[in-house]
This record gives structure tokens, sequence and C-alpha cells, in this order.
């Protein structure tokens, strides 16, 4: 014990000091919320473990009340098992209205239909809707309440502006200690990068991991780190790390993907970009991916190497890195389990957070400093304009991802797709739905020729001096509509489903219910 030497009168005398209070003992002031919750004694008061016996305990701890949202991350993908099990709970606890935000639905988030027809569930916002979950929103499903269609760095400029705020975070972590010191490389259910749950762990006002890999503390590398952690709760299964893959990337042999990314491999060297230190990042198309095998050959034949590898990391990245033929991996999302693999070994395969990859307003996200992006379509139209969101027939089933952000910032932005899918046209009149801007695509590329925005005309003087065959979007939309006719026009209803954000949080569409004939 000291005795007591300053007291709140003396506080009063000294400017600058007079609303301050008096020292008493080490744990008397505790501010709401702190982790030093019982001080009945000295020692008593120091928190030495956040994990709690249950889910339940961990939710009733939170304080988590009808109508407040709740976030949740996508990184296992098609094997996440984390969202569907954190909303089960909360629906046998008796909770509704909840607002679910999560960085990406994916196919297995498809029980949340159930929990939205049983009120627990009445609001949500994502980067993408797939699936049952997606034809249930498109037919207007919520009701008053439209879906929030937004880009990674939109998603994460809205939650660190306080836009969108997030009351409990339930964050799936392959391994976690005792602190929640968290992360995606280890344990038995891997994810590799934790990029997007980094933003809500930062921001929200509670956080959860939950994990089915308590390691002993301190557990390193820290994703997530103890500080922004509340509770850990350890539960039998987090996920299946072979559904990682599933649905967004794949690997062809097609010889119409293999044509247009030999096409936009052109475009590159062409482009006045492709020099030594060059950065790039590429979508997760067939053909997008196919590119980093043309890109490889190149360097090697160049020797030159490029700078970094930026977003989703796949396989091919991590070929190049480990070849020594890119200097570094910025990955915010691992796309396979070899990305999985490198990033828990190789200290150049570097784990970023979303805000750090693309939001549009903080100091300097990544994708400011790239020089290609090369990015999918499910349609483009005359002006330019790209829908990454809805298909031919009006119904949500993909994602918007970071196409909008990536398009804005990239020196050079390539749109790769097929004039025609099946008997749909891709080159159409005007896009179903438009995520991103036709002012921020710089180049598409078809299997039947390259079209060159008018606005950029250092491009399309570079391009017509190296020989690349171009064409007009006018003529590719005719082409297509000769080869599988004019589309016919979607019927839709008054009722929006879903509004489009761009990445400053503008509302740049919206998705309409489909009518019903």
């Amino acid at each position: 014990m000291i005795n007591k030497r300053v007291d709140e009168n003396l506080l009063k005398t000294i400017k600058g000091y007079e609303e301050r209070k008096a020292y008493n003992s080490p744990f008397t002031y505790q501010p709401e919320g702190t982790v030093n919750e019982n001080a009945d004694s000295l020692k008593g008061a120091v928190r030495r473990t956040k994990v709690l016996n249950s889910l339940e305990e961990a939710i009733k701890k939170s304080g988590l009340k009808d109508g407040m949202t709740i976030s949740f991350h996508h990184h296992f993908r098609n094997g996440d098992k984390v969202l569907p099990m954190v909303l089960d709970k909360l629906a046998e606890m008796g909770f509704k209205n909840l607002r679910v935000e999560a960085s990406s639905f994916t196919k297995a988030h498809e029980g949340i239909v159930k929990h939205i027809k049983a009120g627990v569930v009445n609001r949500l916002g994502s980067s993408g809707l797939r699936g049952d979950l997606a034809k249930e929103i498109s037919n207007g499903m919520l009701g008053d309440y439209p879906a929030v269609i937004r880009s990674h760095g939109g998603r994460a400029r809205a939650i660190a502006e306080g836009d969108l705020k997030i009351d409990v975070a339930f964050l799936g972590a392959s391994s976690s200690d005792c602190m929640g010191n968290a992360n995606g490389v280890k344990g038995k259910s891997l994810c590799g990068s934790l990029g997007y749950a980094k933003v809500d762990a930062a921001h929200a006002d509670k956080v959860v991991i939950i994990t089915d890999s308590l390691v002993d503390y301190p557990n390193s590398p820290m994703s997530i780190p103890q500080t922004e952690v509340d509770y850990v709760v350890v539960v039998d299964e987090i996920g299946d790390p072979n559904g990682i893959m599933s649905g967004a990337t794949r690997f062809t042999s097609n010889p119409k993907e293999l044509l247009m990314a030999k096409k936009v491999l052109d475009v590159m060297l062409a482009s006045g970009y492709f020099n030594d230190g060059f950065s790039m990042q590429t979508g997760s198309g067939g053909a997008s991916l196919a590119v980093t095998r043309f890109i490889r050959e190149e360097l090697i034949k160049r020797e030159i190497k490029c700078s970094f590898g930026l977003g989703g990391i796949t396989k091919a990245f991590v070929d190049l890195l480990e070849e020594g033929l890119m200097g570094q991996l910025f990955d915010t999302q691992c796309f396979d389990l070899a990305a999985v693999e490198s990033i828990g070994r190789n200290e150049k395969h570097v784990e970023v957070s979303a805000d750090f990859y693309a939001n549009p307003f903080n100091s300097s996200p990544a994708v400011n400093k790239l020089d290609f992006v090369i990015l999918s379509a499910l349609e483009v139209d005359k002006d330019f304009n790209v829908n990454v969101i809805s298909g031919s027939d009006g119904v949500i089933r993909e994602a918007s991802g970071g196409h909008s952000d990536t398009a804005a910032a990239a020196n050079v932005s390539i749109i790769v797709a097929p004039l025609t899918r099946g008997r749909i046209p891709t080159i159409i009149e005007k896009v179903t739905t438009v995520v991103t801007p036709g002012s921020s695509v710089d180049v598409v590329v078809t299997d039947y020729g390259v079209v060159v925005n008018p606005s950029r005309k250092d491009l399309l003087e570079r391009f017509q001096n190296s020989g690349i065959e171009l064409v007009t979007m006018e003529k590719l939309r005719e082409l297509a509509n000769y080869i599988v006719g004019e589309p016919k026009d979607i019927e839709f209803d008054n009722q929006v489903v879903a509004v489009v954000e761009y990445r400053d949080g503008s509302i740049i569409d919206v998705v309409r219910k489909i009518k019903n004939n």
C-alpha cells in the first residue's frame, strides 16, 4: 500500500488536470467492456484466458440483441461451416431481425434462406450472392430491405468509416491461442490469408474467434491480434479446406480461353507497361488464370521480373514467386491449397487486409500501385460498363469482388470474356447490372478481337503500331447478335432486391425483382 499522495482537490489546482481522477488502486477504474472484468482482488482482476465453454456463452456475453449486425468472412469459401453454425445457434436462442454482413456468400451459406423465412435474418450485405440464396433474394425474399452488394474495397471503406457498423464479428480461424491471437495457416482446417476478417476484427464492437485448433500461447503469426479479440470459442470443425478452390478458380485447356489468354499477353506487351518491375493482378476466370502461364514464359525470355502480385492468390502466382520471377505476393485471400501452404512458410508471401488492398479512402491502397489487372465479365456493353453480378436471366449469381477497385486504379485494366457463352451474348447493348463503370475499363479482349476504350488514345496508338487485331464494340455486338440472335429484354418488377454500391459508397445500380409471367 502507498499513502495517498494525490487527491481531487490537489488536481483542481493543476492546469489541465482539473477533471482527472486521483489514483486509488490498480483496478479501481475499469472502462466499460474491459477485459479485466472482476476487480475483486489485485491478481484476480487480470483476465488470463478468453476461452469460453460454448458458442452460446459467447453470444450471451457479446451483448447481441435483436436487430443488430453480425459479420463473417468467407475464406473457407464453399467449405465454410462457421456462418451456418452461428446462425443455427442464434435461431435456437430465439434471435430475430439480424443483419448479416459477410465478405461474400457462397453455396455453403444457402442455409441462410431458412433463417430469413423464420425471421432470424432480415438484412444482408456482401460482395456477392450465389446458389439458392441468390435466387431467393432475386425473387424478393428480403422484402423491404434490399441486399447490399459492395466491392472488397468498398466493404473495407464502409467498415472503417463507420458506414457499416458491426456489433459482433464471428470469425473462423484455423488456429488461435487462449487470448485470441489467430491465423489461418496453422491447425487442421487451413484457409490461409484472413485478409477480409482483419477489417472486421479491427472495427467490430465485439469479436468472437471460432477455431477448431486451440494452440499454446503465444500463437503466431498474429493475423488477428489478441488486442482485437473479446472471446474465443473452440468447436469440432470450422471448415473444409478442400472447399476453398471450388467455384472460383479453374485451370483451362479450352482452346477459346487459351486464344483469349494469348491476346491478353499481346495487349500487355504492347501497352508500354510490361517492363522490369511491373505489377499485376489476375481474376479467377479460366482465361485470366491462363494468362499467367504465358506471362511466365515472357518473363523468362526477357530476363525481367514482376515486382508484386496482388489480390486472391493462386498456385500460378506462387510458382512465379518461388521461381524468382515475382518479388512479392500481397494476399487478401487464398484461392487454392498451394497458396495456403505458401503463405504459411514464405516471408515474401504476405497477408494483407482488404483495407490495405483496396479501401479507396485510406492513405494508399495497394491497388493504386497496379500496372495490370486482368478481369472476367458476365456482360460488357457498348459503353464498356461491366456486369459481374447478375446473369442474362437477371438472377444474381456471382460476386463483385475487387473488380471495380482494381479497374479504377490499375494503369491498364483488361476485361477478358468470350463473345458468346453457349447461346448467350456477352457483348450487349446495355448490361443487366453495372458493377464496374466503363470509364475505368481500358481494354476488352474477346475471342473475336480486342477493343480499346476511346479515352485511352495512348493504348490505341501503341496497339495499332503493334499489329494487334482491333475491332469496335459495336462490331462485336453485331457479330454476337448474328451468331446467337438479339437477346430479349428481361422483365422486372419495381421492387429493388439489391443495391450495388460503388467502392466510394455511391449507388451505381440496383437489381430489381424478376417479373413472374
